[in-house]
């Protein structure tokens, strides 16, 4: 029998267990760290960089040309790279996730990669996306079938394999563009999550952060009033909770998609911007909505950065809120283990924007039948738990902002996961 006390502030947080004799003490919190990508670092192979650490990556020039073979066909292209530097860890990990922003003007699409170090060495180098605005270029896409011995991709999640935990990983970014073109795709930000989420089947429930009675004016969105719309990008409903979640936050920060970005949804449609968000979140291969940093990539397109991490708890989450940031979290849960919820699922994502008086969520969950009833009150401990236990996503968390606005400080005395 294990017990675990978890104490969690904004100051700091402290953690002991007690285990008999013996026995390895369980982990009480995700270890987790978020790495931004100093573009100056590295090796440029026809890449440029900015002046300053996340400065920015642009193709300057060709490094050569590859052929590549998609269902829209075989297309000749040239390219540029950065391999970053080996970024040590800290801890064991057992997955990282990759995200970005960047700006790819037609023409032109963006390829992630990674691989990391474990106790044998190097792996091999694992595609986590081609990422792309325009459509008939490249399908935009994740990669399937990437799976040896060192690890697997899980859609948009470098999974390390039993055994092989990473001590360290490498980011490599690739631009391509037309032969001869004159476009500069570049990438504005990219950063990896690296992590190692504890077996536990329930979590404990955080103190306080300094947000409690603080609400966000964020745009509510149903994803269930799209029921049925364009199937061709996985049909609304149920599906879009992710681009849905995501364009919430975008209104909040009044960057969604404009008018004329719109057009071509139905006139009949109450919220066009979420079908827009959709159609450039589709992952092709996923053959989904649901891809992480497809999403935060797509809130990039407007000129917003945002990047995908794990938080430890509710309190860290606090300090978001508390510096006017909403934050869409992951989760997953039977009918009666979120009161309020009225369903289960295995995977959903929603908008947190705010806590009562008394310190239960405020959130934006777009399962509604109407915009009207997206604004839900969930129990504090009961939320905590289903976002948090290894069972659901360990914490994982969608962080967009604009350009320059500043993050609040990281929990104390323990790895920066923003």
């Amino acid at each position: 029998m294990r017990a675990l006390t978890v104490f969690l502030s904004t100051l700091a947080l402290v953690t002991t267990c007690a285990a008999p004799a013996g026995a390895k003490p369980a982990a009480a919190v995700p270890d987790v760290v978020f790495q931004r990508a100093d573009f100056t670092t590295g090796t440029a192979e026809g890449t440029t960089a900015g002046t300053t650490a996340g400065g920015g990556l642009a193709f300057e020039e060709a490094a050569g040309t590859v052929s590549h073979t998609d269902a829209l066909g075989t297309k000749t292209w040239e390219y540029a790279r950065w391999t970053g530097p080996e970024q040590v860890i800290g801890f064991p990990a057992t997955e990282l996730i990759a995200s970005w922003t960047a700006d790819v003007p037609p023409g032109s699409w963006l390829q992630v990669e990674a691989r990391g170090r474990n106790a044998e060495g190097l792996t091999r180098w694992y595609s986590l996306g081609r990422w792309s605005y325009a459509e008939g270029d490249v399908l935009r896409t994740s990669v399937s079938g990437q799976s040896d011995a060192d690890g697997k991709v899980a859609v948009d999640t470098l999974v390390a394999a039993a055994g092989k935990p990473l001590s360290a990983y490498q980011l490599r970014l690739t631009l391509y563009r037309r032969p001869g073109s004159s476009v500069t795709p570049r990438v504005r930000t990219s950063g990896v999550m690296s992590s190692n989420v504890p077996r536990r089947a329930s979590v404990p429930v955080s103190p306080g952060g300094g947000a409690w009675g603080k609400e966000l004016a964020v745009p509510r969105r149903s994803q269930n009033i799209h029921q049925g719309h364009y199937p061709e990008w996985n049909g609304g409903g149920e599906a879009w909770c992710s681009p849905t979640s995501t364009t919430m936050v975008m209104g909040y920060w009044d960057t969604w998609p404009s008018a004329q970005d719109t057009a071509w949804v139905k006139d009949s449609d109450p919220n066009p911007e979420v079908d827009h968000a959709a159609r450039f979140t589709f992952d092709h291969a996923y053959n989904g909505t649901g891809n992480w940093p497809f999403n935060t990539a797509y809130a990039g397109r407007y000129g917003l950065d945002g990047f995908i991490t794990r938080l430890r708890s509710l309190t860290e989450l606090e300090l978001l809120i508390g510096a006017g940031i909403p934050v869409v979290t992951s989760q997953s849960f039977k009918k009666e283990e979120l009161p309020g919820a009225g369903y289960g699922t295995d995977g959903h994502l929603m908008v947190v924007v705010g806590f009562t008086e008394t310190g239960d969520v405020i959130a934006n969950d777009p399962a509604s039948p109407s915009n009207a009833a997206v604004r839900r009150v969930y129990p504090r401990a009961a939320f905590e738990n289903v976002w948090l236990r290894s069972s659901s996503s360990g914490g994982v968390a969608y962080v967009i902002h604009p350009q320059g606005r500043r993050l609040p400080a990281t929990t104390p005395g323990l790895p920066a996961n923003w």
